[in-house]
């Protein structure tokens, strides 16, 4: 299916520049916190499974592989809570991605219960990387999902 129209970021002055910088800022955070890149890359991949965002699937994936993802966690990421691959941390993570990106399927949005695991694993500039990792793919995916953008090659060139 071709796209619906160009990508919003690259159509609307300063958009691609300030999500770039949200993603860069993102990253640096999450070093100086010590939360893995491949944990921000599943993260990613958990919140572009549930929204259908095929342009981020294909990017993260990429991005994951580079930062030494193994296959097997790859292909089982979308069913995490049964696989032995994830550490209590990365479940942590990717409870806390799936709350914040399904907001309105649950009448408390994000628990407490969801919130309190995630703060056992990450410190809070740990979780506040999480939360804007969380809020920053929400957002390309959304772009990209309304826009109907198309994954490829090209998004060789993005994978982070």
């Amino acid at each position: 299916m071709p796209s619906r129209i160009t990508n919003p970021v690259l159509s609307v002055p300063g958009v691609l520049d300030a999500l770039q910088s949200l993603a860069q800022a993102v990253n640096e955070a999450a070093q100086a916190a010590g939360v893995p890149k491949t944990t921000l890359e599943l993260v990613n991949l958990r919140a572009s499974q549930i929204n259908g965002c095929a342009v981020c699937l294909d990017m993260h994936t990429r991005g994951a592989k580079k930062a030494g993802e193994t296959d097997e966690r790859l292909f089982t990421v979308a069913a995490w809570r049964d696989a032995p691959y994830f550490s209590d941390a990365e479940r942590a993570a990717l409870a806390l991605a799936e709350a914040g990106t399904r907001l309105a399927d649950h009448p408390e949005s994000v628990s407490n219960e969801v919130f309190e695991e995630a703060a056992k694993h990450y410190d809070e500039r740990g979780l506040a990387v999480l939360i804007a990792a969380i809020a920053a793919i929400n957002t390309w995916n959304r772009l990209n999902v309304i826009s109907g953008q198309e994954a490829g090659e090209w998004t060789a060139q993005w994978a982070s």
